[in-house]
């Protein structure tokens, strides 16, 4: 298989996956990781896709996330490089197997649990993700009770290893969630 496209990633998806939540905050990863590869220019499709897929085995193994992912994408025919990055975003937290060295990688470490509280800041704004302004979601970053789920020390590493500025980050999750706000629900 050439480089994972976005209609793979949605079929083999579908595969794996049942709950409504989880397409949702697939397509929330997706949309970011768009941004992420805007920012990086690389292949935005391509990056889409990985953040597509990211929780693959997340439904059928949720306490042993990332542990699972090989066995059910090699094979679908995905290549190593995504299969790595897909198991990355787990490092440290689930499994040790493969740091994130890449920008793919790094971006998909950081955006993955972000995407959640830009979510949730969008979900209680009346106006939604439109307008969604940094300095505000910085804000709702800072209160540990709101979107608490979220681990902010994870976001934090996320931006550690990519050498960006909270700020950047949270614009790229922003402006990616916003170009896809009718699928998100918004």
């Amino acid at each position: 298989m050439e480089a994972l496209t976005l209609e793979q990633a949605k079929k083999i998806l579908a595969k794996h996956t049942t709950e409504a939540h989880l397409f949702t905050h697939a397509a929330a990863v997706s949309a970011a990781m768009g941004a992420m590869a805007d920012h990086f220019g690389a292949d935005k499709e391509h990056w889409e896709a990985v953040g597509y897929l990211h929780d693959v085995d997340y439904e059928k193994y949720p306490d042993e996330h990332c542990l699972h992912v090989r066995e059910l994408l090699e094979p679908e025919g995905v290549p190593e490089e995504d299969i790595r990055a897909i198991i990355s975003h787990g490092y440290g937290i689930t499994t040790e197997e493969a740091k994130p060295e890449t920008d793919m990688e790094k971006s998909l470490f950081a955006v993955d649990e972000l995407t959640g509280i830009v979510q949730a800041y969008a979900l209680m704004r009346p106006e939604g993700l439109d307008g969604m302004a940094v300095k505000s979601l910085k804000k709702k970053f800072k209160d540990k009770r709101f979107a608490a789920k979220c681990s902010r020390e994870i976001i934090k590493q996320g931006f550690a290893m990519l050498g960006m500025e909270a700020g950047e980050v949270m614009q790229c999750c922003i402006d990616g969630m916003q170009a896809h706000k009718e699928e998100l629900g918004f």
